[in-house]
């Protein structure tokens, strides 16, 4: 142990049900409600209070029968002290970059925190191509990565080694053995290569040897923000700022040491490092990993209930396409009354899916907002308070939010809005982050005032908590993934048969949007839509941000001054979804007489049913299209006539 002195661990001071608890928070300045400094004092301190409590549980496999493996907040400490100290011994100063390419494990938590201690750590979304990881890695400036020794997830042994002459920076490749290799078994390692918990063996692991003092302003990683974009955006988290989401967030949930948590985020997404993992160790939660594929893995899916009665975990967090799969999940007894609190993000939550869960599970879905520019939370709806589909709760302490007018460009303005009108949100708060590697993108994101502009659209209601509407910006959003368009428009657009395209979100009842493509041939050439699908698919890399569909169109609707006007796309998206229904309801009740779809405006549907054309079905026929398109996130209506 530190021969610093630890100070106590965050703990939840009251109850928050309201605004003014908030406010009752803030009586105390920031400087005195907050003292620590860095997360490694996080973990010095949890270590010192919590000592031989289990810290992290990692389930070797979905079946609940399995022992697991388990680290307590004391060898949590230990392993994080050996992991700074093997990096400061391969050069690693705080101005370096450790880039992580790791599934979920018990390492991630020594990669994270002890990278952090040691420099700045930067974890990679290990389904990014070799060229997008390149490229990022160069941009840090990452001095080393850790990978995993195999090939089972996502190819990342292969694809490390790949990596190995192409970042001009990187010195070494620390391997991280699997949980269930043979020690030795591995072999002999090539040059500028080494076994990770080998070399952490030979390095102190009762301090930081570097004797660093960490400063809140210190960068404590680079987070790469929409994992298909076509140039890195790595957004730089402060110490302090990441302090802070953990504290703020055990004040706003309550979070205590006797609390038990399954974080199955992935921990290259700024949710699963800091909302689920940081904040809940920072006091004393019992963070549960759900096997290496996390709830990638249909067998954690479908045991989820079996797991949550041995485990006993008191909270459930997961993004709204993981709650959606969960609702097909049977209880078969399961006894699950152990879980106080449900909550989402990163999404939209169709109003379907939350009064689904609630009749299923009796467990209401708690909305929050997070952003990688926020240090992974802006928002959350505390445990007790119950808001509609959209409500993501109330602002941190300490922060700053307004909503304001866009101005003809769609860009905020500077008229702020009061309660109940709907504009851009923007934010102040001491989890900003330190802006992008690239100034260029850091001038983008802050209005001339300083204010995070979002791109985010919301109203603030009577009792002060953010409801979101929408978003200014074009990128697709499926379930959590940041998609932006141009992946898919220059991949679809490099085929010769095609004159213009667009990547467009077409609504979906559970992972919010799907990426579908429009495109207009090249006079006098033809091309299928199956084989322009075939064409994009194969060339862009993450598989989320692959499009569903591409639709060819006569004409590309175009602004006056010859801007492709997607607003126009998105509708007719959203008219193709919903024939679709249309087709479904009617083949289900044996109608051949199919209801036309018509556009109310460029944000709305209407399903006209002809009553007589209906006949004796007209009413089935309603209330089926009824509850099936208002599972979609875009307004519809369903009219008999």
């Amino acid at each position: 142990m530190s021969a610093i002195r630890a100070a106590a661990p965050f703990s939840p001071s009251f109850p928050v049900r309201s605004i003014e608890d908030v406010q009752k928070l803030e009586e105390t300045p920031l400087a005195e409600a907050l003292t620590v400094r860095s997360t490694y004092e996080i973990f010095r301190n949890a270590a010192a209070a919590f000592g031989d409590k289990t810290a992290l549980t990692f389930l070797r496999t979905a079946d609940p029968a399995d022992e697991p493996i388990r680290w307590s907040y004391a060898e949590l400490l230990a392993g994080i002290h050996q992991t700074a100290n093997m990096l400061h011994a391969l050069g690693v100063g705080p101005e370096d970059a450790v880039a992580v390419l790791l599934p979920g494990c018990l390492e991630y938590h020594l990669a994270l925190w002890g990278g952090e201690a040691a420099g700045i750590v930067q974890p990679l979304n290990p389904l990014l191509s070799d060229e997008k990881l390149v490229s990022l890695m160069t941009a840090g400036r990452a001095k080393v990565l850790i990978a995993y020794g195999s090939d089972d997830e996502s190819g990342m042994w292969s694809k490390a080694m790949r990596l190995r002459g192409q970042v001009p920076t990187l010195s070494t490749v620390l391997r991280v053995a699997p949980h269930d290799e043979p020690v030795g078994s591995a072999g002999d390692l090539p040059q500028g290569v080494a076994d990770f918990n080998a070399m952490c063996a030979h390095v102190p692991a009762d301090r930081l040897a570097n004797g660093r003092d960490i400063a809140p302003t210190d960068i404590a990683a680079y987070f790469h923000t929409g994992g298909t974009t076509g140039a890195p955006k790595l957004a730089r988290h402060s110490h302090g700022a990441q302090v802070f989401t953990a504290w703020a967030s055990v004040k706003l949930q309550g979070l205590k040491s006797s609390d038990i948590t399954i974080n199955g985020y992935p921990l290259f997404h700024v949710a699963g490092v800091l909302p689920a993992s940081l904040s809940a160790l920072s006091a004393g939660v019992e963070v549960i990993i759900p096997t290496t594929q996390l709830m990638r893995n249909k067998q954690v899916l479908a045991n989820y209930w079996r797991l949550v009665e041995k485990y006993r975990p008191t909270s459930l967090s997961a993004v709204p396409t993981v709650l959606a799969a969960l609702a097909n999940v049977p209880l078969n007894g399961a006894d699950i009354s152990s879980i106080k609190y449900c909550r989402t993000g990163a999404a939209v939550l169709a109003p379907e899916l939350a009064a689904r869960f609630e009749r299923l599970f009796g467990l209401h879905v708690h909305e929050s907002l997070g952003m990688t520019e926020m240090a992974g939370i802006s928002t959350i709806t505390p445990p007790g308070v119950i808001g509609p589909a959209g409500c993501v709760g109330f602002r941190l302490p300490y922060s700053q939010l307004r909503i304001v007018a866009l101005d003809e460009h769609g860009n905020p303005g500077d008229r702020e809005l009061p309660p109940g009108e709907q504009g851009m949100v923007l934010f102040k708060s001491p989890n900003l982050f330190s802006g992008f590697v690239d100034p260029a993108d850091t001038a983008r994101a802050f209005t001339a005032d300083g204010w995070l502009a979002t791109g985010d659209l919301g109203w603030i209601d009577g009792e002060e908590r953010l409801n979101l509407s929408g978003r200014s910006k074009d990128l697709i959003i499926r379930s959590g993934h940041n998609i932006d368009p141009k992946t898919i428009e220059d991949a679809l657009g490099a085929h010769p048969a095609v004159q213009l395209c667009a990547a467009v979100g077409a609504p979906d009842a559970y992972a919010g949007e799907l990426p579908v493509a429009f495109a207009t041939l090249v006079p006098g050439m033809k091309a299928s839509e199956a084989e322009l699908l075939a064409f994009a698919a194969a060339r862009v890399d993450e598989a989320p941000a692959k499009p569903k569909s591409v639709v060819v169109i006569e004409h590309m609707p175009m602004t006056n001054v010859g801007k492709i006007y997607k607003p126009e796309l998105r509708a007719l998206a959203a008219r193709k979804v919903a024939e679709a229904l249309v087709d479904e309801a009617c083949a289900a009740l044996g109608l051949t007489a199919r209801p036309e779809v018509q556009a109310d405006g460029e944000s709305a549907l209407q399903v006209v049913i002809d009553a007589a054309a209906a006949g004796a079905q007209a009413a089935a026929l309603q209330a089926r299209l009824t509850e099936a398109l208002g599972r979609l996130p875009f307004k519809t209506q369903v009219v008999l006539r």
